[in-house]
């Protein structure tokens, strides 16, 4: 029964096999000779010519001729290959049938070929004499007849456009193309007559079986080839219209010149080339770079007019001519008087002073100094910019001013080759050209602020200007010739140092700008800010005036600055309020009082530390140094009971400063004997830290002695004396070791009402810093070791 059941389904199975495998049945031999083919790609349906000359190939076509004059042609991976091996073959090639065969003398042979079918090489039977290889044709996939349609006339519509808009196809072919009916072939005719399309996109099209799918790949490139050339069209008309332009632009000049010539006129382009070598003669310019101008003005005598590259050469003299190279302003030598503007723009700074007044006597009794390279560094709004000024009406010199802030390109400093469109020098030659000397004060503002990525490093770029011993040839990019910077005076400033290199800061001689102490502020304020906000207010001293004690509340209340920019706010606001009471008809004088303060500026916007009211214990007073200039802070220690002797520390402190809140306590455990202390105290007690103004970030080791102090005193129960306020770094023995900011820190006791000090011993040579009347009403106590610092501080128990 099973055999009479399978022999049926067997049969009816073999025939329809038989069936398909008849009517799939090629009308070529399905083992043939392959003939490569080196930078294109053939398709079926279309007849074509091919020169063959590689001695394999004509062998091949021998052997095609020979039997059933069918051959393969499979397209090369690599052009230049002359004797390709079957891996650089592509696998998926055409059957063609030799319709013609023509041997030329001279080796070659010329064969019309019609291609005939897609098929694939599935073994490779021989290498030598000739490729031989078996193959199989390839299935082509069914089409939906309306997507179809639709993909075709899109197909032919598009190289349509291609061939009115190339001018290089035939129009029979797209007659030819309008009788396809059948779409793989539309689409093979198509991709065979598009020149622009590359071997591989070619290939890629021979090997996609699926018609709908090839018209689509097919419909994409013809729209991308419309575009390319609708863009080559604009170019070429844009050419065309310049190049007229251009042309008859110069017939007409040339005819000018003649008709000048004849009427013994003056030329117009040799008046130019003239005019220019009269200033270069005038410029006194170095041998090199007189003569690099020389052959500039030749080029351009030589040059057609209205050519581009003439007005690069028109605008490179005019810098190279521009610039001063000769000229120098005339300096003031007069010691007695340098010193006096000094003095009458700015009130204190004693060290920059000094060091310019020091170059200045210098240059009159030698007569040649290079110019200095100085860096001013300090917080904002303490005079640096200014000062710079001041210099330069000090020394009679011309003064430029550049901002470094958030440049990040080389060429901002060393300019753009002249092969860039629009090139320019860099910003110090450009500050020459506009200063008109070569020896003003140069300011090189915000150094530390400038940045570095793809396009150079600004900062490697200053190194030459700023070294004494080479800015003598400084090179900028867009010159092309050295100039000479050496009697340049450099100021740099920076509100920090440690951004700038270290080779660049080694160049530099730093002279660095604390903070205004609140004494130099008020003379600023009573010789500098309030006259000149009473003038550029249309007032007069009569109409308004500030008494000292009003001025000393604006700075403390609010203002909290190191240097005086926001204060001069703050003054001419109220400069704006009383010049509106006049302005209304109020003829009644202004003198600002607490009273007024706060009607014109609102209430306190910033609170100083203070003296403590009473002696604390727990508490201890320390000194701080920020950038607003010195304050005064509390620290408060509290003692619980506890298990583990944790050390909590809050108010946002930072690294350093846990870590020295770490060794005060291990100092005040090492001196526990001294204290009275149990030994193991830390075992049943719970210490808790804090630093008031919690929001404010706080760190550094100067509070290390305060820190102990404050410790030993919550756990002696012994009080801190509120008259006394100390810094200084700790060390595990106890060492006090030197701190910084010394005198802001001072100032600010003195503001809070305290007059005695503790302070490292090392730091006993700062206090000659200090104004006179401070030293003398303040007493210092400079100590080595802690354990001083605890005798002074501690009171006894009552």
């Amino acid at each position: 029964m099973a055999r009479t059941t399978t022999t049926p389904r067997l049969r009816k199975t073999s025939a329809k096999k038989l069936a398909q495998e008849a009517a799939m049945t090629p009308d070529f031999p399905l083992e043939l000779p392959l003939l490569p083919i080196r930078d294109n790609v053939h398709f079926p349906g279309i007849i074509f010519p091919l020169f063959v000359g590689r001695e394999k190939s004509v062998r091949a076509l021998d052997e095609a001729m020979a039997g059933s004059q069918h051959i393969l042609l499979a397209a090369q991976r690599q052009v230049a290959t002359e004797d390709p091996d079957p891996e650089e073959l592509h696998e998926i090639g055409i059957v063609a049938e030799i319709i013609q065969i023509l041997k030329v003398p001279d080796g070659t042979v010329r064969v019309m070929l019609e291609g005939k079918e897609r098929v694939r090489v599935t073994e490779w039977l021989q290498t030598d004499p000739f490729f031989r290889v078996t193959l199989e044709p390839l299935v082509i996939a069914p089409v939906q007849a309306l997507e179809a349609e639709a993909l075709m006339r899109a197909v032919v519509g598009q190289f349509e456009q291609i061939a009115n808009t190339a001018k290089n196809i035939p129009p029979e072919v797209v007659v030819t193309l309008l009788n396809i009916d059948e779409p793989g072939s539309l689409a093979d005719h198509v991709a065979w007559h598009l020149p622009s399309l590359r071997v591989e996109t070619k290939q890629e099209l021979l090997e996609t079986l699926d018609p709908q799918e090839r018209l689509q790949k097919l419909s994409l490139l013809l729209t991308k080839e419309f575009e390319i050339l609708q863009i080559q069209k604009n170019i070429r008309s844009r050419v065309e219209k310049e190049m007229g332009e251009t042309q008859r632009e110069f017939l007409l000049r040339e005819q000018l010149k003649a008709i000048q010539q004849e009427l013994g006129e003056r030329d117009e382009r040799q008046g130019e080339v003239d005019e220019y070598r009269t200033k270069a003669e005038e410029a006194k310019m170095p041998p090199e770079v007189a003569e690099r101008v020389s052959k500039e003005i030749d080029r351009l005598e030589k040059m057609p007019f209205g050519v581009p590259e003439g007005v690069v050469i028109r605008t490179y003299l005019d810098t190279l001519l521009a610039l001063p190279w000769s000229v120098t302003s005339v300096e003031t030598l007069d010691v007695a008087a340098a010193e006096a503007i000094l003095d009458e723009d700015h009130y204190g700074l004693p060290k920059v002073k000094e060091r310019v007044l020091e170059f200045l006597a210098v240059r009159q009794l030698s007569g040649t100094l290079k110019g200095p390279i100085i860096c001013f560094v300090g917080p904002p709004g303490v005079g640096k910019t200014s000062l710079g000024k001041s210099i330069a009406r000090a020394l009679g010199r011309k003064f430029v001013r550049i901002s470094l802030g958030g440049v990040r390109d080389e060429s901002e400093i060393r300019g753009h080759r002249r092969t860039y469109i629009g090139a320019l020098p860099g910003r110090i030659i450009q500050g020459l050209k506009q200063a008109g000397t070569r020896n003003p004060v140069f300011m090189l503002d915000e150094i530390d602020k400038m940045g570095s990525d793809f396009r150079g490093d600004p900062s490697s770029a200053l190194l030459e200007a700023l070294d004494p011993a080479q800015n003598n040839e400084f090179s900028d990019h867009y010159l092309e010739v050295p100039f000479d910077l050496s009697e340049v005076m450099f100021i740099t400033t920076a509100n920090l140092l440690d951004p700038i290199p270290p080779a660049l800061r080694d160049r530099m001689e730093v002279i660095g700008f604390t903070g205004y102490t609140e004494e130099e502020k008020l003379h600023i304020a009573q010789d500098f800010l309030i006259p000149k906000q009473i003038k550029e207010h249309g007032l007069t001293e009569l109409q308004l005036s500030i008494p000292e004690d009003s001025i000393r509340q604006i700075i403390r209340e609010h203002t909290r600055e190191a240097g005086v920019r926001n204060f001069e706010r703050e003054l001419a606001a109220l400069c704006r309020k009383v010049a509106r009471r006049v302005a209304q008809g109020s003829t009644a004088p202004v003198t600002v009082s607490s009273a007024e303060i706060r009607e014109f500026l609102g209430h306190q916007k910033h609170h100083y530390g203070v003296m403590e009211e009473q002696d604390e214990i727990g508490a201890a007073t320390g000194l701080v140094y920020t950038e607003s200039g010195g304050d005064v802070i509390s620290i408060e220690v509290s003692v619980m009971p506890g298990k583990d002797g944790r050390l909590i520390l809050t108010g946002q402190l930072g690294d350093v400063m846990k870590e020295s809140a770490q060794a005060a306590m291990s100092y005040v455990r090492s001196r526990a004997e001294m204290l009275c202390l149990d030994a193991n105290f830390n075992e049943r007690l719970e210490i808790h830290v804090h630093v008031p103004a919690g929001a404010v970030p706080k760190d550094g080791p100067s509070a290390g002695i305060t820190l102990a102090t404050a410790l030993a005193s919550a756990l002696t129960g012994r009080a801190v004396r509120k008259d006394i306020a100390m810094t200084g770094e700790i060390t595990l023995r106890g060492r006090v070791l030197p701190i910084g900011g010394l005198k802001e820190k001072v100032l600010a006791a003195h503001r809070a009402g305290i007059r005695t000090i503790i302070l490292p011993q090392e730091n006993e040579k700062d206090l000659e810093d200090l104004p006179g009347n401070i030293r003398e009403e303040m007493k210092f106590e400079c100590v080595t070791h802690a354990d001083q610092v605890l005798k002074m501080a501690l009171l006894e128990k009552l």
